[in-house]
């Protein structure tokens, strides 16, 4: 986790003292991938690696608020005309306002933040930001927000301040997150249950492409309109629940695009359903043969993949891993593989060679360490 003594020290010397340090983590998704915003099951878990905040109420109406890693302030105060300039101000800003418009009375605060998601890597660092500063100014400002709500409130702020039409995923992992646990969330119920994630003789590892996305503005938001169109043909109001069947007898009437995008996540819903009876068998060979099937499916289907993380998924097969692929919105970022122990070490320095040979620099690698949600350190 990011160390917090560089955060607190950096927050003192520029407001000075009386703040108090939050936490809130990125994720790891095992499967459900583009799944939430289709009211589906997905499966995540938060992982060692987030956003740390020192933040301290000044009893104004403006937020001076200091990006540690990018070395900039911003000042701005609350009301709807007073969005921040910066991208990353913006996510401070929605996530206070979506909380005023739930009748939690946040005021201005003094904030220093940083973290140790790696950015563009599909771990969702914008929700572990949204997240962190929706637990601790429900906090101190006592707002009274369940933990639901203030997920939600994450959401919100990517759709009506930051441009992107995410499912409710991410901001759950990041708010409900459990030491050891991966949670099954039904994303139309909002129910979800922790299972214990300790798979014996299995390593769970990332590969980090380090090939950037940017889901402001990219196909992210029109997969999401494909899925709807889709949905609407079906009479519903999501996809969640279609079955082949019927997409089948609606072909005529949507697109060969629209078409590809809903038999990904029809597909992928059955697989969330089979990885956990799977887990809960033992089975992880089950578990990997589905991660390699939503490879498949996000790559020609759903078409979110791209070059560099279809080339480490082959390599991931070809090197025996029980399952391998792309992790996250996609256009970018990790693959996230499960190997077994004695072929772990061998997996990541192959793959590190032939990825540096082909693309000029080696993939990093993150093990996944499961972890704890948004908390007050």
């Amino acid at each position: 986790m990011i160390e917090t003594k560089a955060v607190a020290e950096k927050f003192a010397s520029i407001y000075g003292s009386g703040a108090s340090l939050f936490v809130s983590p990125g994720r790891i998704n095992l499967i459900g991938e583009h799944i939430d915003y289709n009211g589906g099951f997905v499966f995540p878990g938060a992982v060692d690696k987030g956003i740390v905040a020192a933040v301290r109420p000044n009893g104004t109406d403006r937020v001076r608020a200091f990006a540690l890693d990018l070395g900039e302030e911003a000042v701005f105060r609350l009301d709807e005309a007073d969005k921040p300039v910066q991208a990353w101000a913006c996510y401070l800003f929605g996530v206070c306002r979506e909380m005023q418009k739930r009748g939690g009375e946040v005021g201005g605060f003094d904030t220093v933040f940083a973290g140790d998601v790696p950015l563009g890597a599909g771990m969702s660092s914008s929700a572990a930001l949204e997240s962190v500063y929706a637990f601790a100014l429900n906090e101190l400002f006592g707002c009274g927000i369940d933990g639901f709500e203030l997920a939600r409130i994450g959401q919100a702020t990517e759709h009506n301040y930051c441009g992107v039409k995410c499912g409710i995923m991410d901001q759950f992992a990041s708010i409900f997150g459990k030491k050891g646990h991966l949670m099954r969330l039904d994303c139309r119920s909002m129910e979800f249950e922790y299972f214990p994630f300790d798979p014996e003789g299995y390593r769970l590892v990332l590969l980090d492409s380090r090939v950037k996305h940017e889901l402001v503005g990219s196909p992210y938001n029109d997969r999401r309109v494909s899925c709807e169109r889709v949905a609407a043909a079906l009479g519903q109001e999501l996809l969640r629940g279609a079955t082949m069947e019927r997409l089948d007898a609606i072909r005529e009437r949507i697109s060969p695009e629209d078409y590809k995008r809903a038999r990904y996540v029809i597909g992928e819903e059955r697989r969330v359903l089979e990885v956990c009876d799977a887990l809960q068998r033992g089975d992880y060979e089950t578990v990997g043969a589905c991660m390699f099937e939503t490879h498949r499916g996000m790559s020609e289907d759903y078409e979110v993949s791209c070059e560099e993380l279809d080339f480490l998924v082959a390599v991931a097969r070809e090197c025996g891993v029980t399952g391998s692929r792309i992790m996250g919105g996609g256009f970018g970022g990790c693959t996230i593989n499960l190997v077994r122990d004695e072929l772990c070490d061998a997996f990541l320095a192959e793959a590190q060679k032939r990825f540096d040979e082909k693309y000029g620099h080696e993939p990093w690698v993150y093990d996944v360490v499961i972890s704890d949600g948004a908390r007050r350190l």
